[in-house]
């Protein structure tokens, strides 16, 4: 490889097959981000651009050693870049590649846990809107940050006081509960969304990004208000990725769409209203949605009992041994003892 130009043309094979295996956005920037590091590693070492086709293990392992003890970066950083490399070769250029490289120590670190008193101030501390009502997801349905962006009109049911969450972590699906205090706020955000949307529609706008081949089983749900965002960016952007079939849409007017608000943004308001509350922690988004188990826990209320979902409250009991939560294990004591006394009797 001795001209840019042949790691682009690589790099486009790349971004083809992620987007085939439909692999998300940030995992397709993460990826071709750490590829063209490793790229430019091995170009700097020797001078000149040499495609991976002509590197093996060896230069895989020294990129990797590379990272960990001359860049100090994380395990998790370290395993995202061999993630990447590892998909260059077996995915794209099929060859299988030995690791013996130093790994990054994986350090154990206890989430960042506010009480029930500095939650209520975190929040008081967050500007009325959009921003206080999905922090106020985050604590009181156990909503990651980005499962609240990506909230669509049509999965909030008033009714049932319940939301679900599409294609969250694993690629799940989950229901969560709606908080009863949140609902006036949700519909006046919902009145919001309706009437921005009206305006988008007039200015011949309205459309929205469609997961997977949605597009091209109904080509007019991108403009239908039920599949909108919740919580939609103040500004039209264009889709790097457009997918529709239909003729009349591959104009460059269909590229531009309303996408939800920026997750950068959220985090923003939210360590602005920590740093406003008070609260001497290191405490951001996660921290609301950990407070939200660690709180159920609290309360006795176990991941396994009927009506709580085992995959919101059990990341965060794993990372807590059997003195923090009496009342947890003596809940599960309880019911241990009452199901042995039940057996008894029968």
């Amino acid at each position: 490889m001795n001209q840019p130009g042949e790691s682009g043309n690589l790099l486009n094979r790349v971004r083809r097959e992620m987007r085939l295996r439909h692999m998300s956005i940030r995992t397709e920037v993460a990826y071709l981000r750490w590829m063209t590091e490793y790229l430019y590693f091995h170009k700097k070492q020797r001078g000149v651009w040499i495609h991976p086709a002509e590197m093996g293990s060896a230069e895989v392992n020294e990129y990797l050693t590379y990272l960990a003890v001359d860049r100090h970066v994380a395990a998790s950083t370290q395993n995202q870049a061999l993630s990447a490399i590892l998909f260059l070769y077996k995915k794209i250029l099929k060859v299988e590649v030995e690791l013996n490289a130093q790994r990054a120590k994986r350090s154990e670190h206890l989430p960042v846990v506010l009480s029930v008193d500095e939650v209520r101030k975190v929040l008081c501390g967050i500007p009325e809107g959009s921003y206080r009502v999905m922090a106020g997801m985050m604590y009181g349905a156990g909503m990651r940050l980005m499962e609240v962006c990506r909230l669509r009109v049509k999965d909030v049911d008033f009714d049932r006081k319940q939301m679900t969450v599409r294609d969250g972590k694993g690629e799940k699906d989950r229901a969560v509960p709606l908080p009863e205090k949140l609902i006036p706020h949700l519909k006046r955000q919902f009145h919001f969304v309706s009437q921005l949307h009206a305006n988008d529609l007039a200015a011949g706008a309205g459309w929205v990004w469609l997961p997977y081949a949605m597009a091209e089983k109904d080509a007019s749900a991108g403009r239908q208000l039920a599949w909108q965002y919740v919580f939609p960016a103040k500004h039209l952007s264009r889709d790097p990725r457009p997918r529709e079939a239909d003729g009349d849409l591959r104009s460059q007017s269909i590229h531009f769409r309303r996408h939800h608000i920026h997750d950068s943004s959220v985090q923003k308001a939210v360590t602005d209203g920590v740093r406003r509350a008070g609260v001497n922690k290191r405490a951001s988004c996660h921290s609301l949605r950990h407070s939200f188990a660690t709180h159920l826990l609290e309360e006795g209320k176990d991941p396994g009992a009927p009506g709580h979902d085992t995959r919101i409250t059990r990341p965060c009991r794993r990372k807590y041994d059997h003195d923090l939560y009496p009342r947890q294990h003596a809940w599960r004591d309880r019911s241990s003892q009452s199901a042995r006394s039940d057996v008894k009797r029968v």
